[in-house]
């Protein structure tokens, strides 16, 4: 028996990095795992992964979660499929950059749009399944809603990402009475395939690699294991926290 087993796991952005990784882990243990992504191919080949293993992949591909029909919709079919929800994992965003000056009014509302609002969408929608089973909702933040960065151009981003901290502690209140539990991740700088440009540009790594204790990337599957642990019944005491995980980064 896993640790989440026959749990329903919804999981946003499951076409690649921590999202991927989410999947297969949380298939891993038992769950049963929805998701979606924007990019139909990525999924579908998240879904492949699942398969040679054994698991399903369920949900849909293109969504764009922040449309808020399409989040709904995601939700209530997957709760109709299935018949309970008992996780929802708020890993899905996009952002753009630009120094603060040069931010178009569009760059900055594409970035709220994608890292704040699609948040409160499924979770709008989730509350009530959530609240049937006493679930947990994980959302995914950054180290941006903590601390500036000499790289310029994260303004909406680490907005948006302070925005997700201070929403899931209003979460964890408002949800405490119905057994909800609501918790945020903060990663530092992770390797995916999202992030490999950056990674492959010796001056920017050196830059976001700053003042990192551990002097390397985080990997997805290091977020994904804390994911799973907060998702599971050894969790069962924390709501409200925004867990950091960093390589040292906030420790100076």
């Amino acid at each position: 028996m896993g640790r989440l087993d026959k749990k329903v796991a919804l999981i946003t952005g499951t076409g690649g990095g921590q999202g991927r990784e989410a999947a297969l882990r949380f298939a891993r243990e038992g769950a049963i795992v929805v998701g979606c992504d924007t990019n139909e191919k990525e999924n579908t080949a998240t879904a492949e992964l699942l398969a040679k293993e054994g698991y399903v992949l369920y949900g849909k591909a293109p969504v764009d979660l922040g449309d808020p029909d399409q989040a709904q919709a995601w939700v209530e079919a997957a709760a109709a499929e299935h018949g309970q929800i008992d996780i929802l994992y708020n890993n899905a965003s996009a952002a753009r950059f630009a120094p603060v000056h040069e931010m178009s009014v569009e760059d900055w509302q594409f970035t709220i749009r994608n890292e704040v609002d699609l948040l409160f969408y499924t979770t709008k929608h989730a509350w009530k399944f959530l609240a049937e089973t006493k679930g947990i909702i994980i959302n995914v933040s950054s180290t941006a809603a903590w601390g500036g960065s000499k790289i310029a151009g994260i303004s909406a981003h680490a907005a948006a990402k302070g925005a997700v901290v201070s929403f899931t502690r209003q979460l964890a209140v408002e949800g405490a009475a119905s057994g909800i539990r609501a918790v945020s991740l903060s990663p530092g700088f992770v390797a995916t395939p999202g992030t490999a440009e950056f990674m492959n540009n010796p001056e920017t790594r050196a830059a976001l690699l700053d003042g990192v204790l551990l002097d390397r990337p985080g990997k997805p599957e290091e977020v994904v294991a804390m994911a799973l642990f907060l998702a599971s019944s050894e969790a069962s005491f924390i709501t409200g926290s925004d867990i950091v995980i960093d390589g040292g980064l906030l420790a100076i």
